[in-house]
């Protein structure tokens, strides 16, 4: 197979329509439409998401042959999001993908959304190294919150998983508590740069293993606030510093605990994030912490890779490409990925 590859990658999963272009392992170009009809909901309706992503894909991935300078010609390949996310959404992407690929008589690649956020590492960026098989992923969304055990490109195993809700809907139910808009999420970080960690207490939720939970810690601090409001009305606003400190250095020491705990299990000292929740500051500074406390090798993402975007599912398409992992026409979108 022909090393040189441009790969053209569909990003739907959600409620940001992503396209990019990859040559090989180098991203061209990564247009992303957001979707601010959201906004004023509070969060994603999956109606509103898929009209919109009908509206915004022939014009992004119009923008991405043009910033790569290519045209359809030069594809090798199309790599779309097969799952998991809303089933509205993936549907566009997956139909818009299957039938260029048709028209072009090219090949299909479908991809895992988190397969994706985890080899996202692999995207060839000046500054940025990439790990080596295997190693750790911290899997961190508004969806998801996983410890994956990477041993190659194709073979990924779970070793833990949220039992309920992930830590990215804990920052947003926090954050809708709070008064904040939607999505909250990075206005608690950068509340949280200047408050007191030690502020206010929350108890880890006691859970086995290597598995998460985070609907406890949401009741935690919605009860906290409620009975503190009920003393002081004006409690959040003349504490809204130290109460974003708070929550989020539990979250981090949830999230730190169980990844020290995959690596004394499994003896790997290479630990990667990835997905949305790794743009945060916190989180990205503690990690990094542990090169010089444990002695570790970690990876975090440049910032563009770590909210849903095209590149992510292009490198992965690439690697598929590369490997001769094809899809055909008959691969249907799945709201629920078998990882």
């Amino acid at each position: 197979m022909d090393k040189k590859s441009y790969i053209l990658a569909i990003e739907s999963s959600c409620d940001d329509t992503g396209a990019a272009v990859l040559f090989n392992d180098k991203v061209l170009s990564n247009v992303v439409a957001k979707q601010e009809i959201h906004e004023m909901y509070g969060g994603v309706i999956p109606e509103l998401a898929s009209r919109a992503h009908q509206q915004n894909i022939v014009p992004v991935i119009d923008i991405a042959l043009k910033k790569a300078g290519i045209t359809t010609k030069n594809l090798s390949a199309i790599a779309f999001t097969q799952g998991p996310g809303l089933m509205g959404s993936l549907l566009v992407g997956g139909s818009f993908a299957k039938s260029l690929s048709m028209a072009l008589d090219i090949p299909l690649i479908a991809v895992n959304h988190m397969h994706a956020h985890i080899l996202a590492h692999f995207i060839d960026e000046d500054g940025f190294e990439k790990p080596t098989f295997p190693f750790l992923a911290l899997t961190i969304s508004g969806g998801h919150t996983q410890i994956v055990k990477v041993k190659s490109f194709t073979e990924m195993e779970i070793l833990g998983e949220t039992t309920d809700d992930a830590v990215g809907e804990a920052y947003d139910k926090t954050a809708k508590i709070l008064g904040f808009p939607y999505p909250g999420g990075p206005l608690i970080d950068k509340h949280a740069q200047n408050g007191n960690p030690k502020a206010f207490t929350f108890t880890k939720p006691k859970v086995e293993g290597l598995h998460f939970s985070f609907s406890g810690l949401k009741t935690q601090i919605l009860y906290f606030i409620q009975k503190e409001v009920q003393k002081n009305p004006d409690f959040v606003k003349e504490n809204i510093n130290d109460i974003c400190a708070s929550v989020q250095n539990i979250i981090i020491k949830i999230l730190m605990d169980k990844i020290k705990l995959a690596v004394e299990q499994t003896g790997i000292t290479q630990i990667a994030i990835g997905g949305g929740v790794s743009a945060n500051s916190g989180i990205r500074k503690a990690l990094k912490e542990t090169e010089t406390k444990y002695g570790w090798k970690t990876f975090i993402p440049k910032f563009e890779y770590t909210t849903d975007n095209a590149a992510m599912i292009g490198i992965v398409g690439y690697h598929k490409y590369r490997l001769g992992i094809m899809s055909n026409d008959e691969v249907v979108s799945k709201a629920r990925l078998e990882f």
